[in-house]
């Protein structure tokens, strides 16, 4: 049986609707109708993309008393568009351009899509998508940039070992990293003009020097002088992603802390020096052997039960520490082998690469916020533990 609706069609008074482009956007506002009459008042203007005609176009909409103002997600062109509506006091709409597809068999222009536009959002058939807050779009152009210029770095780092192969120098054979300080100065010494075995196996340092047998093995190839050429280049390029990644440290520090103990490795990135102490969990005596290291330094320890505690007493003492997220720590395959030592050189090692990535950063939280929260988290997982059981 068909029975009449009671819902009323929501008509949103008035709206406007963008449809933006690189050079200029097309705009359509559609308002009431002067009197008593039912009809609706529409005009469609074109204005540049540039400060002042945006400026221009948000005093007109703020004038005519627009509601909302709704446009689609046009490659990036849409947010300097969006930043100063909003920075205007108007309540812009981004919306997935999926939602408002064009009806099939009508030619397509810039003013017939503005016009679609505002029509279906003056009948509230969007849904808006989600734009961040200012200081999250921030962090998101700093994390976005920092992944970008990995991906750069990784790719140059590939390109060298692609080369050493191809000379028939397998140093990723011997070392784990060929982007450590032995590595490093062994491919420093190669560009140099330096092929001889025995004097690049020399260039080991630390650990490295235990295998100088499988290096000598390992270093002896073809390298010639248009490979030179292309390391050179190559490792140049690996270089430049690093330095801006991170600001330069000279000592990484890693820390694994526990609460009745404390190991620290740190890391000269110059020398490739390796500092090892295994400390009591005072952060007055963590602060003070990291004192005795070369500056700059920075620490990096695992998030866990020991909370943020220490990484706010360095922050206050003006020594950089970075929280790493566990999840987020690559380990060698293989490498099934579980110490403080192996940990607090691994965090120390990642720090150094920068390959580490932070966790919720100690300096914008509250520890009695954190304490309530993790609380609030025990409460419930107890009362979802006696539902189960009931």
């Amino acid at each position: 049986m068909l029975t009449e609706p009671r819902d009323e069609e929501q008509i949103i008074a008035r709206v406007a609707a963008l449809d933006i482009g690189k050079a200029e956007l097309v705009c359509c506002v559609r308002v009431p109708g002067s009197g008593a009459s039912t009809r609706r008042l529409q005009e469609v203007t074109t204005h540049a993309t540039m400060s002042r005609a945006l400026t221009e176009l948000a005093n007109y909409l703020i004038d005519l008393g627009i509601e909302r103002v709704v446009m689609e997600a046009t490659s990036d062109y849409w947010k300097p568009v969006f930043y100063l509506l909003e920075a205007h006091g108007l309540d812009p709409w981004m919306v997935n351009a999926r939602d408002v597809k064009h009806l099939p068999g009508r030619p397509k222009t810039d003013v017939r899509d503005a016009v679609w536009l505002c029509k279906v959002a003056e009948r509230q058939m969007l849904r808006a998508s989600f734009v961040p807050p200012r200081p999250i779009r921030q962090l998101r152009d700093l994390t976005r940039y920092r992944s970008a210029l990995i991906a750069a770095r990784t790719a140059e780092k590939n390109r060298v070992e692609k080369l050493l192969a191809d000379a028939c120098i397998k140093l990723s054979v011997v070392a784990s990293d060929i982007f450590g300080v032995s590595g490093r100065e062994m491919m420093d010494a190669l560009i140099a003009g330096q092929h001889d075995p025995k004097v690049l196996a020399q260039k080991a340092r630390s650990r490295m020097r235990t295998k100088l047998g499988r290096l000598e093995e390992a270093l002896n190839g073809h390298f010639d002088d248009h490979h030179g050429f292309l390391l050179a280049r190559m490792h140049s390029g690996a270089r430049v992603p690093t330095a801006r990644i991170s600001p330069h440290f000279r000592i990484s520090v890693g820390v694994d802390v526990h609460a009745r103990s404390v190991v620290a490795c740190g890391l000269d990135g110059d020398t490739g020096e390796l500092f090892e102490r295994r400390l009591t969990p005072d952060r007055h005596g963590i602060f003070g052997w990291i004192r005795t290291l070369p500056d700059p330094a920075a620490v990096t320890y695992e998030a866990g039960p020991t909370g943020f505690g220490l990484a706010r007493f360095l922050l206050a003492s003006g020594i950089e520490c970075l929280v790493a997220a566990p999840s987020k720590l690559q380990r060698p395959a293989g490498d099934r082998v579980k110490t403080d030592k192996r940990d607090a050189r691994q965090f120390g090692t990642a720090a150094a690469s920068g390959s580490d990535r932070g966790g919720n950063d100690p300096r914008c939280r509250a520890g009695g916020r954190e304490r309530s929260a993790a609380g609030a988290g025990g409460v419930r997982r107890d009362l979802m533990s006696a539902r189960h059981r009931v």
